[in-house]
């Protein structure tokens, strides 16, 4: 006798189609989710740092200052001089002259000098043909003062020997003053040029020829003379 299957219940039938269905469901979305990374979440961001001054010492040093005393250098600056030679007074003849100048150099060209100079004239050719002369007497003394700017021309060096150089420069310079002589009491223009020549830090050597020009009238008529002077000296600067 053939037997009768049994029936399942319908209620069981229903879960399994709702179980296969929710797999189906379920698969995309398990291998979607596998291929997807996770994006980490970002850090927080770190406080902004304040900027840095660009007059702002960085590195400081620790050293204790000291008070330092510069020394003091001297400025050379003054020029004393002696000099003596030979003045060629127009119409009297070339005596001996002595004098002393002062000088300050105010920049390396330029430079101002104030100079005093005295000789002795004589008239003694007058003599000659006029026994009493034109001078009160036979010899008379003759004096000048002047201020006068220079300036430096040719700065350079002077060869003593083979292998010894000195600095030189030849100037030239030219001013305005006074000369007595006879009691009189004349303005006087001087001009010229000299050359100095130093030995050593404070010390040179110098050369000079200048014309002095003033008027006179001891022989009766006025009249400008050209009265010219050659020395040589020797300076000190301080």
């Amino acid at each position: 006798m053939r037997a009768i299957p049994r029936a399942v219940p319908a209620p069981r039938r229903w879960r399994r189609a709702l179980a296969l269905s929710t797999l189906a469901l379920a698969a995309p979305l398990a291998v979607q989710a596998q291929t997807q990374t996770p994006t980490p979440p970002a850090p927080p961001a770190a406080p902004a740092q304040p900027q840095p001054n660009a007059n702002e010492q960085v590195v400081v040093p620790k050293v204790e200052r000291r008070d330092v005393k510069l020394p003091r250098f001297a400025s050379k600056d003054i020029e004393l001089s002696a000099f003596a030679g030979t003045y060629a007074t127009e119409n009297f003849g070339a005596n001996p002259v002595v004098g002393l100048r002062l000088g300050y150099h105010l920049t390396e060209d330029f430079f101002v000098q104030a100079s005093y100079g005295q000789t002795r004239v004589s008239d003694d050719a007058f003599r000659q043909i006029l026994p009493s002369g034109v001078f009160p007497t036979s010899k008379q003394t003759l004096k000048y003062a002047n201020l006068s700017v220079g300036f430096n021309v040719l700065p350079g060096e002077v060869f003593i020997g083979r292998n010894n150089a000195r600095a030189s420069q030849l100037y030239l310079l030219g001013g305005i003053g006074s000369t007595t002589l006879v009691d009189q009491r004349r303005q006087t223009i001087n001009f010229g040029a000299g050359l100095r020549v130093y030995l050593a830090e404070r010390w040179s050597v110098q050369l000079d020829m200048r014309d002095h020009i003033f008027s006179l009238d001891i022989l009766g008529k006025r009249q400008s003379t050209q009265n010219l002077e050659l020395t040589g000296g020797l300076s000190y600067f301080f």
